[in-house]
């Protein structure tokens, strides 16, 4: 494996961007509540919600004490609702597995509702400063091209692990911060569409640069369109229960006027099934 940790740490440190888990002092429980958050939304949209999530709930017993319908409606239109729903079962479990305390065994952390490799991960890493491979979206792309000279990465799998861990440092200390650097370089960089190479403190040493660029091709699965998708009803079901004045609503009043009455019936019927509306005697709600 080539040596990218030596310049793209160095590169780190000049270049990151102040975010608010980056800063001392933060909690693991703020980074926990982070990584929930920025899966699959940008960092521009997470900021303001995580900073009024930790005002709200500082710990994971305070949201554990508070009803799981107050964590969805604070979801607010951060998208994929499911996951304030798990991050509320995850906090519940902290509180009556870890006495309130965000665990640092990856295991530990892997057992929480909600989590998995790479969040148990960056957790371990980023909150309690453990050695571990943490991979996300961007780092796939940047050992993609830098180790593999392909131009976008495949579809997630459990090898990712092991190929970010033959890149890791010996040292723990520089092995965090090279996992920090390896994101921060495909978020603001080696980006998906346009990567700035001149910018690229690796680009001596990227195998698709040196092989011309080459497009091998996408083989990731496309989001479907949001759009007069089923995901677009659930967010507009999900959306008046949150901003109703009573608890429950009717169920045939929830909106009504969706132009595909048969997806807005598909879309409550999820909704149920994930938990994230409770319906009884034709009404619906948020979950208790």
């Amino acid at each position: 494996m080539p040596d990218l940790a030596t310049p793209l740490v160095a590169w780190y440190r000049d270049n990151a961007r102040d975010l608010p888990w980056r800063r001392p002092g933060f909690s693991a429980w703020g980074t926990l509540v982070s990584e929930f958050m920025l899966q699959q939304t940008p960092v521009s949209r997470v900021i303001p919600h995580l900073e009024a999530w930790l005002e709200r709930w500082p710990t994971p017993t305070a949201l554990a004490a508070a009803p799981a319908a107050e964590a969805v409606r604070q979801w607010a239109n951060l998208g994929y609702p499911r996951r304030a729903l798990w991050l509320h079962r995850a906090a519940v479990e902290i509180r009556d597995r870890h006495d309130g305390v965000v665990p640092r065994d990856v295991d530990d952390l892997l057992a929480l509702t909600g989590i998995g490799d790479y969040t148990a991960r960056a957790v371990a890493v980023f909150a309690y400063g453990e050695r571990h491979p943490v991979v996300d979206t961007n780092t796939r792309r940047v050992i993609a091209r830098a180790v593999a000279g392909r131009s976008q990465p495949a579809a997630a799998a459990r090898r990712d692990l092991a190929d970010m861990a033959a890149l890791l440092p010996d040292d723990t200390a520089e092995a965090v911060v090279f996992d920090a650097a390896a994101m921060e370089l495909g978020a603001t960089v080696c980006t998906a569409r346009a990567p700035r190479c001149d910018a690229c403190p690796i680009a001596h040493r990227c195998a698709w640069r040196a092989a011309g660029y080459p497009d091998t091709g996408d083989t990731r699965r496309r989001q479907a369109r949001y759009e007069g998708s089923d995901r677009q009803a659930r967010g507009a079901v999900l959306r008046q229960l949150r901003d109703a004045a009573e608890h429950a609503i009717p169920a045939e009043t929830v909106v009504a006027d969706w132009p595909d009455p048969l997806q807005r019936d598909r879309a409550i019927d999820s909704l149920v099934a994930d938990g994230l509306i409770e319906a009884s005697d034709g009404m619906l709600r948020l979950p208790v």
